[in-house]
């Protein structure tokens, strides 16, 4: 009889669309970067086997990867490692403090804006709104952008690594403060114009209703006993942060006091941190077995996983 583990990879198999790079994105983050940031090509290609993830996917998206700054290689004799570059590590680590976060961000009460000159063109317009979706902030009445919490300095570094530094002559950043006069737009007000939230929060919604039902099943001691069920162990979780990264991508990091009641986005996180602990041993267990280099050797673990969903 299949387990609700073996559905879950099994419908991951058969009716979602496999995007190799956004999936090997998140093997890296997950479990590559907390052991070195470096693994043999063959070893990628044989830890994806049991999703279908086929070998000519990986290479092509490895290529890409490559490419795109994330990877750099490493040759052995005939092997090759792929490691994290120096851009793929500051992406990686700008992520997980998202992603491995215990709870939403507070609040200092101010607004990041980004006001925009008339010479700023609908094009430019448009490719700054995407490249900084991508960074949370919301569209202002078309006049520029917002969000409550970004770092101004990274973000102009983004639109530098992105290909829009050349605009950043045309913006102006201010961080504001709200004033309490009557009849002026509430904080929760902004919120609802500058980002649209109901399509997410159906999203983590279903997150949940996926995940949720895992929990009971995997708290079992005894079901992660074999070797089998730790590979499997390491499938469910790379799925489930996979997943995760996937919705935190459309998510703006809204802080706590910005967000609506009841807001589903705190429930998904806490299935997503209660289901990661009781699958961090089995899997850890199988990746110290498994996870190679291009040399032959083991990869061990940094602190850094142990800290993952810590309180600070």
């Amino acid at each position: 009889m299949a387990t609700q583990t073996d559905k879950r990879i099994q419908r991951f198999i058969q009716t979602e669309r496999v995007q190799a790079g956004s999936l090997i994105v998140s093997m890296y983050g997950d479990a590559i970067y907390p052991r070195g940031g470096s693994v043999w090509l063959g070893c990628l290609i044989r830890l994806l086997a049991p999703l279908q993830v086929n070998e000519r996917l990986i290479r092509t998206a490895i290529f890409r990867l490559v490419k795109d700054d994330w990877l750099q290689t490493e040759t052995y004799g005939r092997r090759t490692n792929y490691v994290l570059s120096a851009s793929g590590l500051s992406r990686i680590a700008a992520a997980s403090q998202h992603i491995y976060a215990s709870r939403s961000p507070t609040w200092d009460g101010q607004w990041r804006l980004l006001l925009l000159s008339a010479e700023v063109t609908a094009k430019d317009k448009e490719r700054l709104k995407k490249a900084l979706r991508w960074q949370g902030f919301g569209t202002w009445q078309n006049l520029g952008f917002v969000h409550p919490g970004a770092d101004l300095h990274q973000t102009f570094e983004w639109l530098h690594r992105e290909g829009l530094g050349h605009l950043e002559k045309h913006m102006w950043p201010l961080i504001a403060t709200g004033l309490p006069l009557e009849g002026r737009l509430r904080d929760n007000e902004v919120v609802a114009q500058a980002w649209g939230l109901d399509e997410l929060a159906i999203s983590y919604q279903r997150f949940v209703k996926t995940y949720g039902p895992l929990l009971e099943e995997c708290r079992d001691p005894a079901f992660f006993d074999t070797d089998g069920q730790k590979a499997k162990a390491f499938l469910l979780r790379l799925l489930l942060i996979h997943d995760y990264r996937r919705l935190l991508l459309r998510d703006p990091l809204l802080p706590s006091d910005l967000l609506p009641k009841h807001w589903p986005g705190d429930r998904a996180r806490q299935t997503c941190q209660a289901l990661y602990e009781v699958l961090r041993s089995p899997s850890e267990f199988f990746l110290d077995s498994e996870l190679q280099l291009a040399d032959g050797r083991r990869t061990k673990s940094l602190k850094l996983l142990r800290q993952r969903f810590q309180k600070c």
